[in-house]
């Protein structure tokens, strides 16, 4: 394999914590009432901007600003990626390797995390969200055709169910990440996916013997 394309929240960072608490502090006093954790992940699917128009109907664009700023300004209690990512990134770069980044966050907060990250420069590509509902499938494809990818020689790695069915939609292989604590090993499993790990430190082994 000599294309990657990692989704983000979970997987390259453990982000998922992060965008429910912004979430929560931004639309709770705008909402006039509280959420679950329940009630901000059963709108996930979208980007921000749609799970925020789910939330707040009447009052998408205050809610939009809210979040962003919340998520810029709680995202030092998050400082780092999974412990060894970018020395990965970097890596599979030092081994000519085509890195790309296919997340259902939104532009702005993908901006965000990838800047406090320092970790733009390690992918050629950069693809988000979408307001109206999960296009994780027709970015992939998008990536696929626009850079000329060969689908047998590309690997998506994600922590979601729907990775996995996206992954495969587009007929290449995938490997489910199920290092964050928010990873439900058995929905992974039920799905078939090509490769499953639950250590980084296995997901490292892989992916070094790809290349010797």
């Amino acid at each position: 394999m000599k294309n990657f394309l990692f989704d983000f929240d979970g997987t390259l960072a453990d982000t998922l914590p992060l965008c429910i608490t912004a979430f929560r502090e931004a639309i709770e006093p705008l909402a006039g009432r509280s959420l679950s954790d329940a009630d901000i992940i059963e709108t996930f699917g979208p980007s921000e901007e749609g799970t925020i128009a789910a939330l707040l109907p009447d009052n998408e664009s205050v809610g939009m600003t809210a979040y962003l700023e919340r998520y810029a300004a709680l995202h030092g209690n998050w400082p780092a990626p999974f412990p060894g990512i970018p020395e990965l990134l970097h890596y599979l770069k030092e081994k000519g390797a085509f890195v790309g980044l296919i997340t259902g966050k939104g532009p702005q907060s993908a901006a965000l995390s990838l800047e406090h990250y320092d970790m733009g420069a390690f992918f050629q590509t950069v693809q988000t969200g979408d307001r109206s509902g999960p296009v994780k499938e027709q970015r992939i494809a998008h990536v696929i055709e626009a850079y000329d990818l060969d689908p047998a020689e590309t690997l998506y790695i994600g922590d979601a169910p729907s990775d996995i069915t996206a992954s495969h939609a587009c007929g290449i292989r995938v490997a489910a990440a199920a290092w964050a604590a928010s990873a439900d090993v058995e929905a992974l499993q039920a799905l078939s996916p090509d490769y499953l790990f639950t250590s980084l430190e296995d997901f490292y082994t892989f992916i070094h013997c790809l290349f010797e």
